[in-house]
């Protein structure tokens, strides 16, 4: 009898395997942030059951996390059972440069994993869903629950660290008396120019549920004489300054609401000052790019969407202001200036 399922191993299955359950990918790695195992694991090696008595978790559970992990190649076992972080573990560690532990905690974050679950739906509507999921819009959300909004803004300051050096590198801040980061979490992209421009003054303005941990951070890399950490709502106003700082901001709302974020900074904005938008770029249909990714999650999480070159430039003149330069970097991220 001859068999009719015939079991299909093609480069496009595998591939396509790989894509649908990549959500695993994904949770695990949030697992391994929530148990520490990369700190855990720094310079040293430990069992499961070590690691599981640490933590307070389950000793076999714990072993299958482990388990997994040497699959994806964040773990190594020795002949003893023990386990070993690698290079790739090690990017996760709190204190390690660079840190992506806070981008694997906002990008899993429960407010835009149950966002995400309602996206077919955000598709068929023109509209995120996510008020359906959270009962609420995506920041409110995080307003009324401060965890998950302090992991949101270390994963802001993740992908600063990640993309934002190149950024900040074609900031010319020369002549800048004050820069203002608007919506700046952290205050990173701001704190990468205090670095490089040691007279640099500078302004962090965020919601009132973040400025705490900008201040925090500012007091820890010794910046608070030179800036100031202000709470308020940029759809009201920003404070004064001659260079605007506005990375990620625009991509999270609709034109209506970005293009009042800029009229705002311009009417705030010294004499001969100027702005500098950070965000990735969508190309041409041939070859959009990453943009077109982040656009998704834009879609699932938030009123706004990811932008080519021209539909800024439509917001700029909408707004007041005209763009001078555009400048690539070597990651997904563009610079774009503007002045009145």
């Amino acid at each position: 009898m001859t068999d009719d399922v015939h079991l299909v191993t093609d480069d496009a299955h595998q591939q396509m395997s790989m894509m649908v359950t990549s959500h695993w990918i994904s949770q695990v790695v949030r697992s391994v942030v929530d148990l520490s195992l990369a700190e855990h694991l720094a310079g040293q090696v430990l069992t499961a059951d070590e690691v599981a008595a640490r933590e307070g978790s389950a000793p076999r559970t714990t072993f299958r996390l482990m388990r997994a992990c040497v699959a994806l190649g964040l773990l190594t076992p020795d002949e003893d059972g023990r386990f070993h972080g690698t290079a790739l573990l090690d990017t996760l560690r709190r204190d390690a440069p660079g840190s992506l532990r806070g981008l694997a905690l906002a990008t899993t974050l429960p407010a835009q994993w149950l966002a995400w679950n309602q996206f077919a739906a955000s598709v068929r509507t023109g509209r995120t869903q996510v008020g359906a999921a959270l009962g609420t819009d995506f920041f409110d959300h995080l307003e009324h629950h401060p965890a998950q909004a302090r992991d949101f803004a270390d994963g802001m300051t993740s992908t600063t660290s990640l993309w934002a050096g190149d950024a900040a590198s074609v900031i010319d801040t020369a002549g800048v008396q004050v820069a203002v980061d608007v919506g700046g979490a952290n205050g990173s992209l701001l704190h990468l120019l205090h670095e490089a421009d040691l007279d640099l003054r500078g302004v962090v303005f965020d919601r009132p549920g973040v400025v705490e941990e900008a201040v925090a951070e500012t007091e820890r890399r010794g910046l608070a004489d030179r800036t100031d950490v202000v709470a308020g709502d940029f759809f009201e106003s920003v404070p004064s300054g001659d260079l605007y700082l506005l990375k990620f901001i625009h991509h999270d709302w609709d034109d209506e609401r970005a293009i009042k974020i800029l009229e705002n900074c311009r009417a705030a904005m010294a004499p001969g000052g100027r702005l500098a938008v950070v965000e990735i770029l969508v190309g041409e249909l041939d070859d959009p790019g990453p943009g077109a990714l982040m656009d998704m999650n834009m879609l699932a999480i938030v009123p706004g969407q990811e932008r080519s070159l021209e539909e800024y430039d439509a917001l700029l003149h909408a707004a007041g202001l005209r763009r001078t330069t555009v400048t690539p970097t070597s990651s997904p991220q563009s610079v774009i200036e503007a002045v009145a």
